[in-house]
């Protein structure tokens, strides 16, 4: 019997469903940068998982050690009880992150996913300074259980919540009040004033780059002043590095650049390396006042995630090979953007990323959805972002092929003339 597979998910899955419905196809296998739907058709996927899949769809030798490990009967699920695999992990994390980067972090196994990890973070902090208010940013995104969606800015996500979102003040995120105004500056008169109607929080969650707010991108120099800011008024600071870290921004952690030292970091996505589901939230030892089982999760035992992340950490972070791959395309990427903004200036795109994480905005708001849809029609995965999903985002794998990465670029002009064409706008080059 031959199955309909999108009509049983249509049939049966909640509406909730979202890119089911601009990817319409059923994928029935991957392999490196591209995903094959059920009829053998390829698609280049610069869409990764949303940063999942920063390796590649089933690395060969991520898969192998999986399969290894789970052939011998080796344990799959432990809670919190110690582990083979869990130990490994921890001392592989500690030898070759944080001893070279001369970081002390305790490691924390909240659950599964990005928003756990999150919400461990803000209960911590809450905890540390026993103060209830916790900082975050316009446009900001940290998932979507009511701690994380709390501190999340999107109107329409947070609308989802059905409850008022307490205990939380928003603040302008850098050059959102304009390139020319330091919004550091605003936040350091509002915390300073006793008439400002705004109580010191106990922390201050960020971002480096906004991912899903638009790929907007935090200076340097910003950030080194939010942590300048973060000690002068004794509030922790936390970077929620889930979809920016591992990798993506051209280092293991997004914020190393900046020379900034998080009291917190969150940590999920491309962590397993290989898909599976793994979160950690990094506390520095003496925030870790948490009492044995304070807060816990049944899934924070996922043996073989520890297996594979491990092993993604010993074949992609033992030297500096993988960094220097990832900003040589991260370089070419942002080049090949910045040369479609000048060759079609009526499309009005102004783009910006780091590393792998790039991204153009258009004038139009209509252009960047259009552009995803022809490009998947095209054989290209391809998603957008920030509040109208004006943003199209980049996001191959990092360890993408120099050819693939050519061609899903050319696939993008393509797509940008055709989304061009439908929208009434001319493609016109630049003289």
């Amino acid at each position: 019997m031959t199955m309909d597979h999108m009509q049983i998910i249509n049939q049966h899955e909640s509406e909730v469903r979202s890119y089911v419905r601009g990817f319409p196809t059923t994928f029935a296998k991957a392999s490196g940068s591209y995903m094959y739907n059920t009829e053998g058709e390829a698609y280049l996927d610069f869409f990764a998982g949303a940063s999942v899949m920063n390796y590649g769809h089933n690395h060969p030798k991520l898969k192998k050690a999986l399969i290894e490990y789970l052939s011998d009967d080796n344990i799959t699920h432990s809670l919190d009880m110690a582990s083979v695999a869990r130990a490994e992990f921890l001392d592989t994390l500690d030898r070759l992150i944080f001893k070279p980067r001369g970081m002390d972090y305790r490691v924390q196994f909240p659950g599964p996913t990005g928003t756990n990890a999150v919400e461990a973070a803000l209960k911590v902090a809450r905890k540390v300074k026993k103060r209830d208010t916790i900082m975050a940013f316009t446009n900001a995104f940290h998932g979507m259980t009511l701690g994380s969606l709390s501190v999340t800015g999107n109107g329409f996500k947070r609308q989802g919540a059905g409850v008022t979102l307490d205990n939380t003040t928003h603040m302008p995120f850098d050059r959102y009040l304009g390139p020319d105004t330091n919004s550091l500056e605003y936040i350091d008169r509002m915390l300073s004033d006793s008439a400002s109607g705004i109580d010191v929080p106990a922390a201050v969650i960020t971002e480096t780059v906004q991912a899903e707010g638009g790929v907007n991108v935090a200076d340097l120099e910003w950030l080194k002043g939010l942590e300048k800011l973060c000690r002068k008024y004794d509030m922790l600071l936390i970077v929620d590095d889930i979809q920016t870290g591992l990798g993506r921004c051209g280092h293991f952690f997004s914020f190393e650049e900046a020379g900034i030292k998080p009291d917190i970091v969150t940590l999920s996505k491309s962590l397993s390396g290989y898909g599976l589901p793994l979160a950690i939230t990094l506390i520095k030892p003496e925030h870790d006042i948490w009492a044995p089982g304070e807060h816990n999760g049944t899934f924070r035992g996922q043996n073989p995630s520890f297996v594979t992340a491990k092993r993604t950490l010993e074949l992609f972070w033992s030297d500096d090979r993988f960094e220097k791959d990832i900003a040589r395309k991260g370089q070419r990427m942002a080049e090949f953007l910045e040369g479609l903004a000048h060759k079609y200036p009526n499309a009005r795109g102004c783009p910006r990323g780091r590393g792998m994480m790039q991204a153009i905005e258009f004038g139009n708001v209509e252009l960047a959805e259009k552009i995803s849809e022809h490009a998947f029609q095209r054989g290209l995965i391809i998603e957008t972002a920030g509040t109208d999903d004006q943003v199209l985002k980049l996001l191959p794998p990092c360890v993408i092929e120099d050819d693939d990465l050519e061609k899903g670029l050319t696939i993008i002009e393509e797509s940008l003339v055709a989304a061009m064409g439908d929208l009434g706008i001319s493609a016109q080059k630049a003289s």
